[in-house]
């Protein structure tokens, strides 16, 4: 559940910081947007997850971070048939579409609006997040114990 948490995040957690803060990238989706990154990064996640004999978890990441590049096409660029507004997932050989600048992480955050794709998405997280917990919150427990062993390392 970590692995494809943090891989359905990964773009975001690279690209925003990098193109909102820092203004090393040109916008909030391009460079850990990209098919031509993910094509890079997903075998050499899946490589180092079997090689810790954890194989899992490299498909894990790889479903998250799939299904984030997947849910960044605006459904109005599937039903309209205008693939325009997915030239983010071939960036840098296509430039992304354009964006309103944005100030910084905070302000991006800030002027976000929810449209219905956005209120079904937050309802499949909620749904997600159900289910999660009746199936006994797998993954939580070894968090936890990670957590106590830095703890107890650091003191």
């Amino acid at each position: 559940m970590i692995a494809l948490a943090i891989g359905s995040q990964f773009p975001d957690l690279i690209d925003k910081p990098f193109a909102w803060s820092l203004e090393i990238l040109p916008g909030g989706r391009t460079l850990a947007h990209s098919v031509f990154v993910a094509a890079l990064l997903l075998p050499a996640a899946y490589s180092l997850a079997r090689r810790v004999d954890r194989p899992e978890i490299g498909t894990a990441f790889a479903i998250g971070h799939v299904s984030h590049l997947l849910a960044d096409v605006p459904p109005s660029a599937i039903l309209s048939g205008d693939l325009g507004a997915t030239t983010f997932l071939f960036w840098p050989v296509l430039e992304p579409p354009a964006y309103d600048p944005v100030d910084g992480i905070l302000a991006g955050f800030l002027r976000y609006s929810m449209g219905w794709f956005e209120w079904v998405q937050l309802g499949l997280v909620l749904v997600a997040l159900v289910v999660w917990y009746r199936d006994g919150t797998p993954g939580l427990g070894a968090v936890w114990r990670g957590l106590e062993r830095a703890v107890e390392t650091a003191s």
